[in-house]
């Protein structure tokens, strides 16, 4: 089975910074693409950033030019730099790996736990 691990969520304040990680483990051989995706009360699930493993790279409207997504391939790795956070960016962060290759199995699509995000005012 694939795990993804999260690391980094927190409390802070507005215009403060943060950094997540989330890793990828599981007798992989590929991961085409690795996202992080946000959940706040009330409110549906949204996209937050996306990275190929083309390092094609696609932001959130809201968090286009605050928000920095990266990832380590050898590591099955994904960042996600946050700055400038406001308080509307509060919600559970959960990592996403899309078309996951293992050996002696097909592609499939994993999600982490969720990693709680907290940005006062």
């Amino acid at each position: 089975q694939v795990q993804l691990v999260e690391s980094g969520g927190g409390l802070v304040q507005t215009g403060g910074s943060l950094r997540l990680s989330c890793a990828a483990s599981g007798s992989i051989v590929s991961i085409y693409q690795m996202a992080w995706y946000r959940q706040a009360p009330g409110k549906q699930r949204e996209l937050v950033a996306a990275i190929t493993n083309g390092e094609s790279i696609n932001y959130a409207d809201s968090v286009k030019g605050r928000f920095t997504i990266s990832r380590d391939i050898a590591k099955n790795t994904v960042y996600l730099q946050m700055n400038s956070l406001k308080p509307e960016d509060t919600a559970v962060y959960s990592c996403y790996a899309g078309g996951v290759l293992r050996y002696g199995s097909g592609r499939s699509n994993y999600w982490g736990q969720g990693t709680q995000v907290t940005v006062s005012s």
